[in-house]
């Protein structure tokens, strides 16, 4: 069977990681991040904790990849995005 062409990314706001690899078939979402050489490149994630997901939907670290996948790791969200939100529209209504 051929090699999987995937690629694993991940962004800090000054940094981006984006790295193509070919793997075989039955490589799992962890085994392409550890390959990648992004846990090295990038120390502060933590696999244990980590949300990962391929073109945007969640995924376990078990997930099997397939041709073009792009593994994504996220970053911890610093805001809750609903109280950013009403905050915007507090501030909106401050401004009127």
């Amino acid at each position: 069977m051929a090699d999987l062409r995937i690629q694993v990314c991940y962004a800090r706001p000054e940094w981006q990681f984006l790295r193509v690899l070919s793997v075989v078939p039955g490589t799992t979402i962890r085994d392409a991040i550890q390959a990648s050489g992004l846990l090295e490149e990038a120390p502060e994630i933590d696999l244990s904790t980590a949300r990962v997901g391929v073109y945007g939907k969640l995924k376990e670290l078990d997930a099997l990849l397939r041709e073009h996948d792009r593994v994504e790791v996220y970053r911890p969200l610093i805001a809750d995005p609903k109280d950013a939100r009403r905050r915007r529209v507090a501030k909106k209504e401050r401004q009127k």
